[in-house]
Parts: C-alpha cells; sequence; structure tokens
C-alpha cells in the first residue's frame, strides 16, 4: 500500500464519493478528486490508481442514463479522441513526476478557464451549433483532440466534453446518457496504456480496492439531487476549488 495517513486517505475517500457524484449529477466536477489524488499521492501514479475508481462510476452513470445517449455524436467524437489519447501515452512515456504535476495543475486552471467560459456562452443564449453540420464537425474534432490528450495525462477529459456537449445544444438527460457511454468506453480503452506504462499495477488496485465503495453513495447522492442542484452555485465551488487544486499543484 502507499504510505498515507489517516486523514489522506478520508481525503481520497471524500474524492472517490465526489467521483460518483460528478458521474450521475455534474459531468465534470471530479477535477476537484483530480486535485485530491495528485496532492496525496505522486502526481504521476494518481492517474493510474484514479482511473479504476472513474471506470466504477462510469458504469454506475450508464445504468442510470444509458438509455439517453445520442451515439451519433459518440461516434463522431471517438476517432479524435484516440488521436488526443494517444499524444498523452506518448507525453507521459518521457514525463517525469514533476513534469505530470506541473501538466495536471496546468490543465486543472485551463479547465476552470473553460468552466467559466462555457458558462458564459450558456448565458449569452447563443444558438448552438448542431452536431452534423460543418462548424460542428471541426468543433467535434478540436474538443475530441484535447478531450482525449486531457483524459490520458490527467483524467481531466470532463470539462472539456460538457462544454462540447453543452455547446451542441444537449439538455440534461441527453448530455448525462452521452456522456456516461462517452467515458465508459474512453476511460476503459485506457486501461491496457495506463498498465504499459505502469500506472495501474497491484499496489494501486489494493488502494483502489479500499476506496471503490465510497464511489456508491456519491452517486445515489448525485442521482437524487440531479433535479435539485443549484447548478450555479455548484459550478462556482467547484471551480473555485479546481483552481485552488491547480495552483497547490503549480507551486508545490
Amino acid at each position: 500500500m502507499y504510505a498515507i495517513t489517516p486523514l489522506e486517505f478520508a481525503a481520497l475517500a471524500v474524492a472517490a464519493a465526489v467521483v460518483g457524484f460528478s458521474k450521475t449529477a455534474v459531468s465534470g466536477a471530479n477535477t476537484v478528486s483530480l486535485a485530491v489524488f495528485a496532492a496525496v499521492l505522486p502526481a504521476r501514479e494518481s492517474t493510474g490508481v484514479l482511473l479504476p475508481i472513474l471506470i466504477f462510476g462510469d458504469v454506475l452513470a450508464v445504468l442510470t442514463y444509458r438509455r439517453h445517449a445520442h451515439w451519433p455524436t459518440l461516434w463522431r467524437l471517438f476517432p479524435a479522441v484516440g488521436v488526443g489519447v494517444l499524444v498523452g501515452t506518448v507525453f507521459l512515456m518521457w514525463a517525469d513526476d514533476a513534469q505530470v504535476r506541473t501538466s495536471i495543475g496546468a490543465i486543472l486552471l485551463l479547465m476552470a478557464g473553460v468552466t467559466v467560459w462555457r458558462r458564459r456562452v450558456a448565458d449569452a443564449d447563443e444558438e448552438p451549433d448542431t452536431v452534423g453540420s460543418r462548424a460542428g464537425r471541426v468543433k467535434a474534432r478540436s474538443y475530441g483532440v484535447l478531450g482525449g490528450f486531457t483524459t490520458m495525462v490527467a483524467n481531466a477529459g470532463g470539462p472539456v466534453m460538457s462544454m462540447y456537449l453543452l455547446s451542441a445544444g444537449f439538455r440534461k438527460l441527453g448530455f448525462l446518457g452521452t456522456s456516461a457511454w462517452f467515458f465508459l468506453i474512453v476511460n476503459t480503452s485506457k486501461l491496457p496504456f495506463s498498465v504499459g506504462l505502469g500506472l495501474i499495477d497491484a499496489r494501486s488496485l489494493l488502494l483502489d480496492a479500499a476506496l471503490v465503495l465510497f464511489v456508491l453513495p456519491g452517486a445515489l447522492v448525485g442521482k437524487l439531487c440531479v433535479d435539485r442542484i443549484n447548478q450555479r452555485l455548484f459550478e462556482r465551488l467547484v471551480i473555485g476549488a479546481t483552481v485552488l487544486g491547480g495552483v497547490q499543484l503549480l507551486v508545490r
């Protein structure tokens, strides 16, 4: 096992619960979990520990929202995401822990900025690009590559995909169903790369076994709250926590 204190384990447990909550309520909120895992564990190894926990959350989300996915959008995204995942894998082959930690911190700050911009675009009530238009296809490729890279390097593809799906005009159930299938497929496809890079091993899986149980209550709370949650306040809290986590990793 990793040399972590009871307080650090409690922080990881809360972060695992947030994963479950994000998968059934607010996609992208697990950037908070990313910051916690990278702060408690070595940054590079934290991505391998977090991945199976994310996949378990993805399974719960698919079981909850599986009927609401928009598959034409998913098929349009996957080729570009694959390119991004490969680029991220090459980066992880030569990056050391300090470089990964700095990259995660920078990605977290970028994602906070993306979320703020997403909210402003939504507030402006602009007409979204349809996924079948030329602009929609270019947008899908751009976000797909960025989402693939960020999810491979830092498991931080949630805000990128959230912004894409919202800008494409998805409503709540379609958003949650499409996002659930997207991340289950993408995160599962990352497993061989993570094992090959040494990010997932027996030690990381042992810690996962102790943490994965905390994902379920978080997912249940998310399912109960999804129709009642004050989205604006929650996103402000997520942005603030993400910025603090990113700054902490950059100055660590």
